[in-house]
Formats: structure tokens, C-alpha cells, sequence
């Protein structure tokens, strides 16, 4: 998904004010305001880059004059480290204050893409898509998911006013699926998904006429028994507890998605340096 400059501008400010807040004590102090200087941004291991923009804002937000040339665009892949993929011209005050949270970003964006990709790939020959989740950090859930499109995944539901998921919560609120669906038809025109623990849950949803079902934490076995159930007469999602080691083998039960937190809960930021000319 795209991310909008007011959406990216409003993030980083939010990230500068925590880092920068009342001003940078040493560099203030270190550096003559006059100074200008030039610095590399590099990644220090393979991977995908993301995040190049949002460094450029840091940058553009403590000084407009900053000039900000940008080596590789978010997706493209760094296949050997150390990698230069920005470049950062202008007040070293600026450079200097705005580094961590510029790094940051761009660590924490290419880690995402780059786990992504490795899933993505983990399921290459088969037609099944890989989707996010809403389990994203606070304040910066339009970046990540970027960042899953740019490893190649497929962004779910942004929040709850995109898209419906039916929950086990809200079915005990509801009563039973019927129920739920029958609400719901009369009160949106959005696809209707409801997530199914068992194989009698995927049958009501089905008799309910659900348009996706989410398998949650089902075994290859109950999978490949809805995916038989189903028979195309609804979109199917797997989810829960999903891995690199077996991503694959769930792929090819047949279902339509794999879901995955992990993407964004548990991408390990890349590591990324500032180096001055």
C-alpha cells in the first residue's frame, strides 16, 4: 500500500519529538550550525530495502535545505553488504540529529520487506497469497504494511473499518454464526469472513454463506478437510502460529492465504549504519 506524505510526515515528527525533544544537547554543542557535511546510509547485511523516504522526511523535517539522494528504491534487493542505498547532504547538525531516528526507520521497514520476501519465496510455486495482519506497531501500521508490499505480500484489512473478521468473541456476543452473518448483511456490503476454530464451525459458515472463512490454527490434516469442504465456495485463509519451517507444507493443503503476525510483530530490524564522508 501506498503511504501518503501527510500520514509519513505525521510519523516521523511523532518519532523526532521522542528522540529530539527539548534539542540534541550533544550535537548542539559539538557541532558549528554553519557546518555541512555529507553521509552515507548503509546497510551492513543482505536484504530488501524500504524505508528510504521516511529517512528523507527526518531529514527534510530539522532541515529543508537538506539534499537527499536516494540509491535504491523500496523493494529492490541488496544481494551483498555493506550496501550504500542513500545519500545525505547539508547542515551536519541536521545529519547528525536526525540519524538514529532515519536509521530506525529504514532498519525497522527493511527488516519487514526482508522477512516477507523470505515467505513469499518459502511459498514460490504454489498460488497461495501472504497477507498481514493488524498486529502492527502503534502510530506506524501504514509503513509496515508498505513495507509487506514491498516484500511481495498482500495487505489485509487495514483496520476495523475496511474489512469484516468475524471472531470467536463476537460470536459469543452474536449467539452463533447465523447470527452474526444475518447483522452483518443488514448492515454493511463488505465481504463477510469469519474465522473457524473447527470443521463444524467451516459447515455453519458455509450454510451462513460467507464469502472468506479463517482457519485458525488448524492442523494440515483439518486444513486439507476444509479446503475439501469448501470447494471453492469460499475464500480460504490460514492462520496462526505460521513459521518459515511451516509455511510451506500449509501452502499446499490448498487453502487461498496465509495470514502471518509475525511479518510485522516479529521482523528483526537490518542493520543499518550513518557514515560521514
Amino acid at each position: 500500500m501506498a503511504v501518503t506524505t501527510d500520514t509519513l510526515e505525521r510519523a516521523v515528527l511523532a518519532a523526532l519529538a521522542e528522540d529530539v525533544g527539548a534539542g540534541d544537547v550533544t550535537t548542539e554543542a559539538t557541532v558549528d550550525p554553519a557546518a555541512a557535511g555529507t553521509a552515507e546510509l548503509v546497510l551492513l547485511e543482505p536484504g530488501l530495502v524500504c524505508g528510504l523516504r521516511a529517512s528523507e522526511v527526518v531529514f527534510r523535517a530539522l532541515d529543508e535545505d537538506i539534499v537527499f539522494e536516494a540509491l535504491a528504491a523500496d523493494g529492490d534487493a541488496m544481494g551483498s553488504a555493506p550496501a550504500t542505498v542513500g545519500v545525505v547532504s547539508g547542515s551536519l547538525q541536521a545529519i547528525l540529529t536526525g540519524e538514529r531516528t532515519a536509521l530506525n526507520f529504514l532498519a525497522r521497514l527493511s527488516g519487514i520487506a526482508t522477512l516477507t520476501r523470505r515467505y513469499v519465496d518459502a511459498v514460490a510455486g504454489t498460488e497461495v497469497v501472504i497477507l498481514d495482519t493488524r498486529k502492527t506497531t502503534p502510530g506506524l501500521r501504514a509503513l509496515e504494511k508498505h513495507a509487506v508490499s514491498c516484500g511481495g505480500g498482500r495487505n489485509h484489512r487495514f483496520g476495523l473499518d475496511d474489512g469484516v473478521l468475524v471472531k470467536d468473541n463476537h460470536l459469543l456476543a452474536a449467539g452463533s454464526v447465523a447470527d452474526a452473518v444475518s447483522r452483518l448483511r443488514r448492515a454493511t456490503t463488505l465481504s463477510i469472513e469469519v474465522e473457524c476454530d473447527t470443521l463444524d464451525q467451516v459447515s455453519e459458515s458455509l450454510e451462513a454463506g460467507v464469502d472468506a472463512i479463517l482457519l485458525d490454527n488448524m492442523s494440515l490434516e483439518d486444513l486439507r478437510a476444509a479446503v475439501a469442504l469448501v470447494g471453492g465456495r469460499a475464500r480460504l485463509e490460514a492462520s496462526g502460529g505460521v513459521t518459515l519451517d511451516t509455511v510451506q507444507a500449509i501452502a499446499e493443503t490448498g487453502v487461498d492465504e496465509i495470514s502471518i503476525g509475525a511479518l510485522t510483530h516479529s521482523a528483526r530490524s537490518l542493520d543499518v549504519t550513518l557514515e560521514l564522508r
